[in-house]
């Protein structure tokens, strides 16, 4: 997800609106970190969970980075409420789905799908008693049973561009294998 950040930071411009959506643990901090990689910004790329938002400035002259966490935000005027530069800023709104009326006219969705892997199965019902998930895994691939998927399991990226910002966005373009139109 860092990877593919990176890539997308490439063809955003100030006044430009993500939205993340996905399960805990999807990526989406981790897509925000490589953006914010991407667009040069200063500090640390961390969930803003228990300060809402974070502003990161650019180190080169670029917008500044706006990282909402919006899982407590229960209306649009909650999050027009935190007095957000949308226009002179690129904006990141974590579980921001459904919070943007009246907020922009043009914004990226960006849901990203996380399959479970060998490391959440559930035991298989041969496995011992009190054996883990991973544990399981782990001794059902030993004896050439299954495959564990390492830590970096594949997501599924779907964007969905919303507004004439995007229509025919010039030099927008994602190639990151991870996006899917």
């Amino acid at each position: 997800m860092h990877a593919f950040g990176l890539d997308l930071a490439r063809g955003l411009t100030a006044g430009d609106l993500i939205v993340l959506t996905g399960p805990l643990g999807a990526g989406k901090t981790t897509l925000t970190r490589g953006l914010g990689e991407g667009l040069g910004v200063r500090g640390a790329v961390t969930s803003p969970t228990f300060v809402l938002a974070r502003t990161h400035p650019s180190l080169i002259g670029g917008p500044p980075l706006v990282h909402v966490d919006a899982y407590r935000l229960s209306s649009a005027l909650e999050l027009d409420d935190l007095d957000i530069d949308f226009a002179h800023s690129i904006v990141v709104i974590e579980w921001g789905r459904g919070l943007l009326d009246g907020i922009t006219d043009s914004w990226l969705d960006i849901e990203i799908e996380r399959p479970l892997g060998a490391s959440q199965a559930v035991p298989p019902t041969d496995a011992p008693l009190g054996a883990t998930a991973t544990a399981a895994a782990a001794a059902a691939a030993a004896d050439g049973a299954i495959e564990v998927l390492d830590l970096d399991e594949p997501r599924i990226v779907t964007i969905t561009a919303h507004g004439p910002r995007w229509v025919d966005a010039p030099g927008f373009e994602v190639s990151h294998p991870l996006a899917r139109p």
